[in-house]
């Protein structure tokens, strides 16, 4: 049987906080509490859940940017926090993440072919000319121009610099990509953009995401399955169809509340009889 793309078991990270008194150890506070999941190849998962929930922490936790103080997490069966070194920086050509702000993540001292390169050269098995026409195929895999290559970040809107974000996570063919909250930081027009090139990405390439947002219509244009995490548990999993219809948990309940209705509701006009006759009249207000 063929193991999971990425298959996460009994996650735990402690933080230890400041020493209350002198003589007693100091209290810790669990980000993540036996978080457990699977996204099978070429399939999406979404995380969800409000700030402080642990969203951000497992994601630094499955990209291996954190070391978990229990359970593992695999990516193609290998256990990533037990990894040498030199096998890790191997295998995270095999993993890319796209971060939440695109004005934040892009170095704008770097050209766009230095930006969109660095995963390549930080493998350092591959040439100049390599990676220019790399870089060159990947930036029009997102919509953008070969010749953009030697523009700096402030030169584009949000929306390409987040194609640009995505071509960097994308060079070098990634089975995962983790993308914490990748479109947050952009317009509602510009977002539906973002995700659509997201799904042709993954239809081309055949990426699995694990898309971290606290924005439920983002997961649901996007997942095929949804996690809801509740301080640092999953309370509830399962496709989003079910899930936005039919939540169990008391808590997934309370974040679809919460979700801003596109169009409040209309006043109804009082009817004419009830008018004052100020109103009913052609006096002027004054």
């Amino acid at each position: 049987m063929t193991a999971p793309l990425l298959q996460v078991e009994n996650l735990v990270r402690e933080y230890a906080m400041p020493r209350e008194k002198l003589f007693e150890p100091p209290p810790k506070v669990h980000a993540l509490n036996g978080v457990s999941f699977t996204i099978e190849a070429g399939r999406s998962m979404g995380i969800v859940g409000e700030s402080g929930s642990g969203k951000s922490t497992l994601a630094r936790l499955v990209m291996a940017l954190d070391k978990p103080t229990a359970g593992s997490v695999r990516l193609l069966g290998r256990d990533l926090h037990a990894l040498p070194a030199e096998e890790l920086r191997q295998a995270r050509r095999d993993i890319q993440m796209v971060f939440q702000d695109p004005y934040g993540s892009l170095d704008p001292r770097q050209t766009v072919e230095r930006i969109i390169t660095e995963p390549l050269a930080a493998q350092g098995d591959t040439s100049r000319e390599e990676r220019h026409q790399r870089a060159a195929d990947t930036l029009a895999s997102v919509g953008l121009r070969a010749n953009d290559l030697g523009k700096y970040p402030h030169e584009f809107s949000g929306g390409q610099r987040q194609r640009i974000a995505i071509a960097r996570a994308l060079i070098t063919r990634p089975r995962l990509i983790v993308a914490d909250e990748p479109v947050s930081a952009l317009d509602v027009s510009v977002q539906a953009q973002v995700l659509n090139l997201m799904q042709d990405l993954q239809a081309e390439f055949g990426i699995t995401y694990m898309l971290i947002s606290h924005d439920l219509a983002v997961v649901h244009h996007l997942c095929d399955d949804v996690a809801v995490l509740w301080q640092g548990r999953i309370v509830e999993q399962g496709p989003p169809e079910r899930l936005f219809t039919a939540a169990e948990h008391p808590y997934t309940r309370a974040l679809l509340e919460a979700v801003p209705q596109a169009e409040p509701a209309r006043r109804t006009r009082p009817a004419r009889a009830e008018q004052t006759p100020l109103a009913t009249s052609g006096q002027s207000r004054g």
